[in-house]
């Protein structure tokens, strides 16, 4: 194996460090600007859509190896890029039904029995 790099290192500046957006060049615009920048959907949204946000940080993700069925692989790489994330998806909504707390069931007597 050789020793030399394959890919030049990338320097701090090449990429923004948070998502996809460089923060120095919206600092620098004006509300008009990033208002003309915006996408349709957001034209017709209240003014305090905003109000009560939250930042939600995506949760770590942990590579692991796993056996499923060809054909439900093959049904969710069928759905497009990103199928992982939808498994996961499916995986975590089994998971908040399953975890609910369950109530007991009643039984109840039938109507003549002794």
């Amino acid at each position: 194996m050789s020793a030399q790099r394959t890919k030049r290192a990338s320097k701090r500046g090449d990429r923004p460090s948070r998502g996809r957006v460089d923060l120095g060049k919206l600092r620098l615009m004006t509300d008009a600007e990033i208002d003309q920048a915006s996408p349709v959907e957001l034209a017709d949204l209240p003014v305090d859509f905003w109000k009560d946000a939250a930042l939600v940080l995506p949760s770590a993700k942990e590579a692991i190896s796993l056996r499923v069925d060809a054909d439900v692989l093959e049904w969710f790489r069928s759905l497009g890029p990103r199928y992982q994330t939808r498994m996961n998806a499916v995986l975590r909504s089994y998971m908040a039904q399953a975890s609910k707390p369950r109530r007991p069931r009643v039984r109840r007597s039938r109507k003549g029995a002794a």
